[in-house]
C-alpha cells in the first residue's frame, strides 16, 4: 500500500482506541518500525495527535475522536470488471463478479449523493483537529463567530475540551472578551488561527 493508505490504515487500527505497539502496527502494516514512526509524524503534521505510552508494555494510544477519511470506489472501479466477466466461464464465479460489480456501482452513487454532507464534515473536521492541537499545546486560537442576533464578532479563546451535543461538535473554552467559559459550536465558527501564545 501507499504512505498515505497505510497512515489512514494505521489511524482505522488506533481508532478503535486500544493500545498499539509500534512492533504490531508494523507486522499489520508489513512496514518497518521506522515507517511506524514516520506514519505518526505525519498525522500529527495534520493535526492528528497520537499518544505514546512508553516502558516494555508502551505503544501508541489515539486519545481524540477523528472522523476518517472515507475511501470510495470510482465508476472506473466497477467497468474495470467488465472485461473479467466477459472472460469468465465458470456461471458460479461469473455471478459472484456482477453481484461485487453491483456493490461497487451501489456504493459509487451513495456517495456521490452524500458528497455535499461530507463537505461540510471535512470543514468541521478541520476545525476540530486545529482545536485539539491546540488543547494539547495549550494555545490560544482567534476565531471570528457568528452569533444568532448579534452576527459575527471576532473572540480569542483558551480552548479546554471538544464536545459533541445534538449531532453537533462544540467546544469549551475561556473567552477573552467575556472573561469566562463559552461553548462554541463549530459550525458557527467562520474564521480561526491558531496562535503563538499560550495559556496557563
Amino acid at each position: 500500500m501507499s504512505k498515505i493508505s497505510n497512515a489512514i490504515t494505521m489511524m482505522e487500527l488506533l481508532q478503535s482506541g486500544r493500545k498499539y505497539s509500534i512492533k504490531e502496527l508494523s507486522k499489520t502494516l508489513e512496514v518497518s518500525e521506522r515507517m511506524v514512526r514516520v506514519y505518526k509524524e505525519e498525522l500529527e503534521k495534520a493535526g492528528i495527535y497520537i499518544d505514546t505510552i512508553m516502558g516494555p508494555y508502551g505503544g501508541y494510544v489515539l486519545n481524540q475522536t477523528v472522523r476518517v477519511p472515507v475511501r470510495k470506489f470510482k465508476m472506473t472501479d466497477s467497468k474495470l470488471l467488465d472485461k473479467y466477466i466477459k472472460e469468465e466461464s465458470d456461471p458460479q464465479t461469473k455471478e459472484k463478479l456482477i453481484m461485487l460489480q453491483d456493490k461497487i456501482k451501489g456504493v459509487y452513487i451513495g456517495s456521490i449523493q452524500e458528497s455535499e454532507e461530507l463537505n461540510l464534515k471535512d470543514e468541521t473536521l478541520k476545525k476540530y483537529n486545529m482545536l485539539t492541537r491546540a488543547i494539547k499545546e495549550r494555545r490560544k486560537v482567534k476565531i471570528l463567530y457568528y452569533s444568532y442576533g448579534k452576527g459575527e464578532n471576532e473572540r480569542v479563546i483558551d480552548p479546554a475540551e471538544m464536545f459533541l451535543f445534538q449531532d453537533g461538535w462544540y467546544v469549551a473554552a475561556f473567552c477573552e472578551r467575556k472573561k469566562d467559559i463559552r461553548h462554541f459550536e463549530l459550525k458557527r465558527i467562520i474564521n480561526y488561527e491558531l496562535l503563538e501564545e499560550k495559556y496557563m
